[in-house]
């Protein structure tokens, strides 16, 4: 996934801001007179009205927005039809900040547009607004609509129809079955007052003022009060956005499993963050589940304990090391081995040719020793410059840290940036040829993107492989609200190929020692489910350890409602065969508010 604080620092709470390169015209200008709001929506995802100019659309007005580069405002008709499939309400784009307030009934002429929030290019299903308004305000005051409530009961089971083979797999053209998809009923909503009650928050409250509820408390339910994300057929119908017209300051603070007690209401939109979206002008009262951060048991003096940890973009000029370390120390009980990702070089995102990142590492490493943990030892290698993806000029890498009082690491000369790792048979064991190594770096699975590190690690005289991993990034993929039914994960390409160098290379260590102890984890950015992890997994060379927990433990992130995998620990058949081994995914993170991380950390303890 890309970093929540990479992609959005500039578009805080637009919805639908609106731009030429952005709205699709799918007819010729023309003059459409006296028509209703539901005439305007029609009966599929697109306005048949789209591009032609109309006349005194009445409403009344049931939200106002005054801030981003989206301003305007809803209306909604208070006589609707009987057509489920058609919303009765619509947003107008003014561009500047609106003369109108909630309960004015009014009249608005302008051109119809279908907006696409993010561009046509990233798949995302489109707005249908009133542009360039000429507003006349009869009076004010006025009953706003009731609002239509969504919940356990209206929103179906189904997600979304399959697109139309012969629109690319679009759905827009398709006819709103309301009561059939969820997708649907909400699309059939668009512009309307909306309310839900006694909501559960799935995903914390965010740095951009929003955060997610179900209105389905039991679909998918997490052990800690998320929704579980466990198939590409259960994408979690309940999941809503909710986002606020009133102040930042107002707007709750909330963890997982907390709930919006009584009526949160406003106008339902849909942005390019996360689709359909309740902005609300009536928030619920927060009621705190009291989540609190989980830590994993102690290791035991045989048990070697491996741990992967993305630190997110961690540079010296942060201020997250006390509280990293802390969660080193506390949390994980300070593992054998730490894979961290995305460690960055020694100035962080400036852009200067500089790649080591001893100054970062050390200044963690002090940090641990201070939060009372052992001194780590480290091994990396630095990446070329500007070749590995991620912030441009932060060069991040993975490193391993390592206690020396309890494993030691077995140091081959030779790796680099551009060498590539070997096994070697020495003494009738598996051996790297260099180490630590990376695998196959000058192939163009890992183009743009980190490659894999390993090491070769000693605990009481047993050799462990350990593969530190950051696949490439789900940027760039489909959203699950993508008007293409099912989305496209074209990020996934890189990531399978990326699945068959380490499986390649697992295999020739177990074809040289068949009862290796290997362990490859990290970032996987995929799911335990998905294409890249079977691909990982094998015939058997590896297997993910996340699947030895209930389905309502599998997660370590959280992302619009669903708590999901992306961080993976895979183990060979010598560690799983085994049976002795505990595998913890520590929720420190990713259902917090505060986090440090977006993503929560993972610790194994076997005996080798």
């Amino acid at each position: 996934m890309p970093s929540k604080s990479s992609a959005r620092l500039a578009a805080l709470t637009v919805a639908a801001a609106c731009s030429a390169a952005t709205t699709l015209v799918l007819v010729s200008p023309a003059h459409a007179a006296a028509v209703r709001i539901h005439d305007v929506q029609g009966t599929t995802r697109t306005s048949p009205y789209a591009g032609q100019k109309v006349t005194d659309v009445a409403g009344i007005v049931t939200g106002v927005r005054t801030y981003g580069s989206s301003k305007g405002f809803w209306i909604q008709d208070p006589n609707p039809d009987d057509d489920p499939a058609t919303s009765e309400g619509v947003f107008v784009f003014t561009s500047s900040t609106p003369k109108v307030a909630v309960g004015d009934s009014v009249t608005v002429s302008g051109t119809v547009s279908e907006f696409v929030p993010g561009g046509t290019s990233s798949g995302n299903q489109s707005v249908t607004e009133i542009t360039k308004p000429t507003v006349t305000v009869l009076s004010s005051g006025n009953a706003v609509p009731a609002a239509t409530v969504i919940d356990a009961r209206s929103v179906p089971a189904a997600y979304a129809p399959a697109g139309d083979p012969a629109a690319g797999n679009s759905v827009n053209g398709l006819p709103l079955q309301p009561r059939t998809y969820a997708l649907d009923h909400y699309e059939s909503l668009e512009g309307m007052n909306v309310q839900v009650a006694d909501t559960r928050v799935v995903t914390a409250t965010d740095p951009y003022t929003e955060l997610w509820v179900t209105v389905k408390p039991r679909e998918n339910a997490g052990r800690r009060g998320g929704t579980v994300y466990g198939s590409y057929d259960a994408q979690n119908t309940g999941r809503l956005q909710i986002q606020s017209l009133g102040r930042t300051a107002d707007f709750p603070v909330a963890n997982v499993g907390d709930v919006l007690e009584g009526t949160t209401a406003g106008p339902l939109d849909y942005n390019q963050f996360g689709g359909y979206t309740l902005v609300a002008n009536q928030l619920g009262t927060l009621r705190s589940a009291g989540l609190q951060r989980e830590s994993t048991e102690k290791q035991k003096n045989g048990e070697l304990a491996v741990a992967t940890y993305n630190v997110e973009n961690l540079d010296p000029s942060d201020s997250t090391f006390e509280a990293h370390a802390s969660a080193i120390v506390n949390n994980l009980k300070s593992p054998d081995i730490v894979s961290l990702e995305e460690i960055q070089d020694n100035n962080g995102a400036t852009d200067d040719g500089t790649v080591a990142a001893d100054v970062t590492v050390n200044k963690l490493i002090d940090a641990v020793v201070a939060a009372g943990g052992p001194r780590y030892d480290w091994r990396s290698i630095d990446p070329a410059n500007d070749t590995d993806g991620g912030e441009p000029g932060g060069n991040i890498r993975q490193v391993f840290l390592f206690n020396p009082e309890r494993v030691s690491f077995t140091d081959r000369a030779g790796g680099d940036a551009t060498t590539a790792v070997g096994v070697q048979r020495l003494r009738g064991k598996a051996a790297l040829t260099v180490s630590p190594g990376r695998i196959d770096p000058a192939d163009m699975a890992w183009k743009s993107s980190r490659k894999p590190l390993v090491g070769e690690f000693v605990f009481r005289g047993r050799t462990v492989i350990v593969i530190a991993n950051h696949f490439n990034s789900k940027g760039g993929d489909q959203g699950l609200t993508s008007q293409y039914q099912p989305p496209v994960r074209s990020s996934e390409t890189q990531r399978h190929q990326q699945a068959t160098l380490v499986n390649a290379f697992v295999k020739d260590v177990l074809d040289t020692q068949k009862n290796a102890d290997v362990i490859a984890l990290g970032d996987i950015n995929d799911f335990e489910f998905s294409g890249t992890a079977q691909i990982l997994e094998g015939d058997g060379e590896l297997w993910s350890a996340i699947k030895s927990l209930p389905r309502s433990e599998r997660y370590t992130y959280d992302y619009q409602g669903n708590q999901q995998v992306l961080d993976q620990i895979l183990v060979s058949p010598a560690i799983r065969r085994g049976c002795d081994f505990e595998y913890d995914s520590v929720h420190i993170n990713s259902e917090f508010h505060d986090q440090i991380s977006d993503h929560d950390p993972q610790v194994l303890r076997f005996h080798p």
